[in-house]
């Protein structure tokens, strides 16, 4: 997770040290306000016990985990009738099949094609010739470092935001782990790390756009602009098969893990995007949660559930659409209590 290109493959294997949020290194947090803590006492409430995990995630004082290239490895899974996970907890990579041809959500990183998402597939049963669109939620080289390969050999089309096009184009300069927003790097105040050499891009293709139905064969995927991490950060909406159901699935593929490395505005941008999507989400019934940085989740418990043959009714992925709803309220009201913690 991180503004440029070739950040996250060294930065990320970096013990993940923050500094206090009054930008000192290793400061204790400082009292909440009655502000901060109104906020934390609502996305308490709302989390309940079935979202705790991501209350605990979110409203912690001092954020200090993000994903990282060596996080455990879930096991490949088909978890719905027609959608797959593969990846690490950290990371994870959505394989979706259709009648033609298969999407996948993201493409992990590029040291792990041949080592994690291209044998998953394998595994799977899944033809990596038949991936025909990869749709990328943001534009960091945790989640594009595969794509390069699909393209290039089987004509995959790459789908990401305009924005994040130009992101991906044009990263920012290296600056170390300290001014790189959202990466799992060191903190505030640790020396900059030396910049290794960047992963390959995949060329700029197919430049979705907010509100856009993608259509592939029999699945239609609603394409969501959530700006804030990246500024074309995107959402997905499409819908998934249990047994003879039908759930909506969202994936907010935009996430912020470490609030200190983001600035105000985009954190507030951050905030309106959680909401934005609530609404969306709201309006189209979603009821399953995915998440491509499932740290927050408990993705492996519920691969377990799954495994262990509960993937139609029982299915630990479909929380209802009011849990849905309040996941999201959960990430946003914390977002809201990080951004009150850095006034004065």
């Amino acid at each position: 997770m991180t503004l440029g290109r070739w950040m996250p493959v060294v930065l990320l294997l970096l013990p993940a040290v923050v500094a206090g949020q009054d930008g000192r290194q290793g400061a204790p947090p400082r009292p909440d306000s009655p502000e901060v803590t109104r906020y934390i006492d609502d996305a308490r409430a709302r989390a309940g016990a079935d979202w705790k995990s991501a209350y605990d995630f979110f409203c912690s004082a001092e954020p200090n985990r993000a994903n990282r290239p060596d996080d455990p490895l879930l096991e490949p899974t088909r978890i719905f009738d027609n959608v797959y996970v593969i990846g690490r907890v950290g990371t994870a990579v959505f394989a979706i099949t259709t009648s033609d041809g298969i999407v996948l959500f993201d493409a992990g990183y590029a040291d792990q094609l041949d080592t994690v998402l291209r044998p998953g597939l394998k595994a799977l049963g899944l033809d990596e010739a038949q991936v025909k669109y990869i749709i990328l939620g943001h534009g960091h080289a945790d989640h594009f470092g595969g794509a390069p390969y699909f393209q290039q050999k089987y004509g995959t089309r790459v789908a990401m935001l305009g924005a994040d096009w130009d992101l991906v184009e044009n990263p920012p300069p290296g600056r170390g782990a300290a001014a790189n927003p959202g990466s799992g790097g060191a903190g505030r105040g640790a020396a900059p790390a030396a910049a290794p050499p960047a992963p390959p891009a995949p060329k700029r293709d197919l430049v979705l756009t907010d509100g856009q139905a993608l259509t592939v064969g029999d699945e239609t995927f609603r394409i969501i602009a959530v700006p804030g991490h990246t500024p074309g950060s995107l959402g997905l909406i499409f819908p998934v098969k249990a047994g003879g159901a039908t759930h909506t699935a969202g994936i907010f593929g935009g996430t912020v893990l470490i609030p200190g490395f983001i600035q105000d505005a985009a954190m507030q941008q951050y905030v309106a995007s959680i909401e934005r999507f609530a609404a969306a989400a709201r309006s189209m019934n979603v009821d399953v949660e995915l998440q491509n940085h499932p740290l927050y989740d408990n993705i492996a418990e519920k691969i377990a559930g799954v495994r262990s043959g509960r993937r139609d009714a029982n299915n630990p992925f479909v929380v209802g659409a009011d849990s849905y709803q309040r996941f999201l309220s959960v990430q946003a009201a914390c977002a809201r209590a990080q951004l009150a913690r850095r006034a004065k």
